[in-house]
């Protein structure tokens, strides 16, 4: 009897070495997976920002027809950005005639073990120009 309990002991040490390893092993893909999936996420939502705030800033252009405004408009609107690094481009319209604002925006994006990455979202929106 004396013999098994040792045999049991050592099998269990054994089992929770193999746990550890491969424990050691699955956690750095396992970190990776889930700040992808956050850097994401946030990557998204940032895109959502700059569409909404380009399709304000036509929207002005189109009623005011005035470059400015539509500017001030998609800044306004991209209150959950950092307005320094959003760029806005917009042209005054003439009634009749197809307006546009292109908003872009960068974006770092940090993901442990792999190194940060920028992204440069953009979104353009197009608009018919009042009279």
């Amino acid at each position: 009897p004396r013999g098994h309990l040792m045999e049991d002991l050592m099998s269990t040490s054994r089992d929770d070495g193999a746990a550890l390893v491969e424990f050691a092993l699955i956690l750095p893909i396992f970190i990776i997976v889930v700040f992808g999936i956050i850097g994401f996420g946030r990557a998204y939502q940032t895109k959502i920002a700059v569409t909404h705030a380009a399709r304000e800033g036509v929207r002005e252009l189109a009623v005011s027809r005035d470059a400015s405004a539509a500017t001030s408009a998609a800044l306004g609107a991209a209150d959950t950005l950092d307005t320094g690094s959003l760029s806005v481009s917009a042209a005054d319209c003439q009634p009749g005639t197809s307006a546009s604002v292109t908003v872009s925006y960068p974006m770092t994006i940090a993901i442990p073990l792999l190194g940060s990455h920028t992204l440069n979202l953009e979104a353009t929106a197009v608009m018919r120009c009042g009279g």
